[in-house]
């Protein structure tokens, strides 16, 4: 479905009934990536995926998509089917993006899984990264996700989960370099949102994967050591949906129906 929403149409899908989840992708994804997990979470849920501005069927609404823009967008969607409160899963970005969304509608949220993501803001060598990934896109866009693609999973993986990698890099590279530099620029500006985290007024998870570079994984869970969040260590790296897919559907079952 679309939703119009500032000049630009929103992508969406709602399945199932009963209380609302949401569940957000990252940066090079789009909502699709949650296909494996549908028939399960929307069992006893009305299941909402979004594509976030400049990914998958969703426009772009600028050169830069603060993770506060790509909120609000989500909220507009929300709003239309009258959502109220809303359980939300966020993968990477998407968790940056619901973090936003849970400062500027805190009452709107019950629960909320951080998946490969975290409430930390960007260090400067990651801002710095960041800067030279949109300078490196303006001239070898292709190439550039590709590398940056491969080093979301861990070596292995690549290799034991190569249909489901080949299939998720066909959708990387579907994502425009504009919504891709877009993204990226709004990535760098997000601050560090523990205190939001913290004031969540339901349910809180993290899951991290062991051989994930792009987190923090040891600092994470020192951050939430006074919290009653709940931690999920996986085996592998950043796509734990791929990567850790049947240990992660158990638990995200579990967490969204107790």
């Amino acid at each position: 479905m679309d939703h119009d929403y500032k000049n630009i149409k929103v992508n969406y899908t709602i399945n199932g009934n009963g209380p609302a989840l949401l569940l957000l992708h990252g940066l090079l994804e789009d909502s699709t990536m949650w296909e494996p997990f549908i028939e399960v979470l929307s069992a006893h849920h009305c299941v909402i995926c979004i594509d976030l501005l400049g990914h998958g069927k969703t426009d772009c609404l600028g050169y830069i998509h603060t993770m506060e823009a790509m909120a609000e967008a989500v909220v507009s969607v929300l709003e239309h089917q009258t959502i109220k409160k809303v359980k939300i899963i966020g993968h990477s970005m998407g968790g940056y993006v619901a973090l936003a969304l849970a400062e500027a509608h805190p009452a709107l949220i019950s629960a909320l899984v951080l998946m490969n993501s975290t409430f930390e803001a960007d260090s400067e060598e990651r801002k710095l990264l960041r800067t030279q990934a949109i300078a490196t896109a303006k001239k070898h866009y292709k190439r550039l996700v590709q590398l940056s693609f491969a080093n979301l999973f861990a070596a292995e993986s690549r290799t034991r989960f190569k249909e489901a990698y080949t299939d998720a890099l066909k959708i990387a590279l579907k994502t425009t370099r504009k919504g891709f530099i877009a993204a990226q620029e709004g990535m760098k500006e997000r601050p560090n949102r523990l205190e939001i985290f913290e004031q969540i007024n339901g349910k809180t998870a993290i899951v991290v994967g062991r051989k994930d570079t792009l987190i923090d994984r040891k600092g994470l869970k020192y951050a939430i050591r006074n919290t009653n969040a709940v931690w999920l260590e996986l085996s592998e790296g950043h796509m734990s949906h791929i990567e850790n897919k049947s240990e992660l559907s158990y638990f995200l079952k579990h967490f969204i129906e107790n």
